[in-house]
């Protein structure tokens, strides 16, 4: 059975509807009030890295005469060859990222598997295990220097990088194992459930269930223990005292204590200690956006 509308039936759109492209909500003053105070912010940010750029490219006579804010006259390198030769900078670039990568990966691994018994394995008192992980990355690292020296000292690893290693593991799987355990908590008992049903033990499920799932996580954490681990400064001078050991920052900071170097070298210096960590970051910018929204999302 059909029916036809008269023409006083007839249903017309409304009129004076404005559709926004895209599908967007239409900006309101609020929102362009917040976009304005991100721009400010990013402004600010932006500024002590601009004052980086343009020193290292500027004469320590060009400095004298026209100080630190204006643009450099000529293009001036003296600076970042100087202390690329001076500390040796691949060598101490090398030693930052293998010091780098094998803490955030060994971390994040122990991190996955603290985080699967306690999360999902419900071993007994896991808060008070969890409370008691936490601790290890509470602690200021002044209060960890001595006993690790002492201990560090006796097995034979002093002024070696294997010590800077062991402890970045312990404090970052530490944060790691908290946070996984509190994401793992909420894991799907329905899935873990149905892995059971057909037959796939304790080690199948973490590799074959859990880890695709929480991939996006994992990939956060190995991205923030990489550049918080690269960025380290009072652990690695204290236990890395040859030359041939030192990471970048620890280099930059003996070459100014011993005031080897002028402004503009020290800019150079701060520049291409920036760069490795600015570049890292860029690189896998689209792998931390995708893990934190997978996290919100879910």
């Amino acid at each position: 059975m059909s029916t036809t509308l008269t023409p006083q039936q007839t249903v017309l759109p409304p009129k004076n509807v404005t559709k926004p492209r895209g599908g967007m909500k239409k900006k309101t003053a609020g929102d362009w009030a917040i976009l304005a105070v991100a721009i400010l912010l990013g402004l600010l940010i932006a500024v002590p890295f601009f004052l980086i750029l343009i020193n290292s490219f500027k004469s320590p006579t060009d400095y004298n005469q026209s100080g630190p804010l204006s643009l450099p006259t000529e293009l001036y390198v003296d600076g970042i060859v100087n202390f690329w030769e001076r500390v040796n900078f691949p060598e101490k670039l090398w030693n930052s990222f293998f010091i780098s990568s094998v803490v955030a990966v060994l971390a994040v691994g122990i991190s996955m598997l603290n985080a699967f018994a306690l999360g999902i394995g419900r071993v007994k008192g896991r808060t008070w295990i969890v409370l008691v992980v936490l601790l290890a990355n509470m602690l200021p690292q002044e209060v960890l220097l001595y006993p690790l020296y002492f201990m560090f000292k006796s097995v034979g690893l002093y002024d070696n990088q294997w010590a800077v290693i062991i402890i970045f593991v312990v404090i970052q799987s530490a944060f790691g194992t908290y946070l996984l355990a509190s994401v793992y908590g909420t894991f799907p008992k329905e899935i873990l459930e149905a892995a059971a049903i057909d037959g796939a033990n304790r080690w199948t499920i973490l590799w074959r269930v859990v880890f695709p799932i929480s991939r996006p996580t994992l990939s956060v954490l190995l991205i923030f223990f990489f550049i918080w681990t690269w960025n380290e400064f009072l652990i690695p001078l204290t236990f890395l005292v040859s030359n041939a050991a030192q990471t970048v920052p620890v280099s930059i900071a003996v070459l100014q204590g011993d005031r080897m170097m002028d402004v503009t070298t020290t800019s150079a210096s701060a520049l291409l200690g920036l760069l490795p960590t600015l570049i890292f970051f860029l690189i896998f910018q689209r792998t931390l956006t995708r893990g934190i929204t997978a996290g919100a999302v879910k």
